[in-house]
């Protein structure tokens, strides 16, 4: 944070929000040198709203009484489950080192805390992105080179 206040900080800020409007990006992250010990860190997140279509469903003829089976389960949102891991960036996602090569982890595979899970780039920056514990790859939420948002769940490890 600077030392003394700027009259140039606020319509900085108010051009890096018309810029993350401008070119519909949801992030921007800048940070500005003064001098020694004197800078100003700046963090503008556009907050988006999904709105889920509606999805037209059909009831089936309901079962007779001795055949009927259990109700099943609502989907679980990968978001809350206990073994998500998040994304902690808006970027995109990468399940390998490079183009071609052999994944850092497959569904099943047994993972050590700390170990590399896959790759976020953000900013033309690798970010890897460690397993938060250890246990098992139950689900793979992305897709190699899918953009993701910060927070979204990219893996299931249990």
């Amino acid at each position: 944070m600077t030392k003394h206040p700027h009259e140039t900080d606020v319509a900085f800020i108010q051009a890096l929000a018309e810029l993350l409007n401008k070119n519909d990006l949801t992030e921007l992250a800048v940070m500005r040198e003064y001098g020694e010990n004197d800078s100003l860190e700046v963090r503008v997140v556009k907050q988006s709203t999904v709105v889920a279509a509606p999805v037209q469903t059909y009831a089936a003829a309901p079962a007779p009484a001795a055949l009927a089976a259990p109700a099943a389960a609502p989907a679980e949102d990968p978001a809350r489950h206990p073994g998500a891991v998040a994304s902690p960036m808006v970027g995109t996602v990468y399940l390998a080192a490079e183009p071609g090569a052999t994944p850092f982890v497959a569904v099943g595979d047994a993972v050590k805390e700390g170990q590399t899970l896959l790759i976020v780039e953000a900013m033309k920056t690798m970010n890897h992105i460690p397993a938060p514990k250890s246990g098992t790859v139950k689900r793979i939420l992305v897709e190699d080179g899918s953009a993701v948002e910060y927070g979204a769940p990219l893996m299931i490890v249990e």
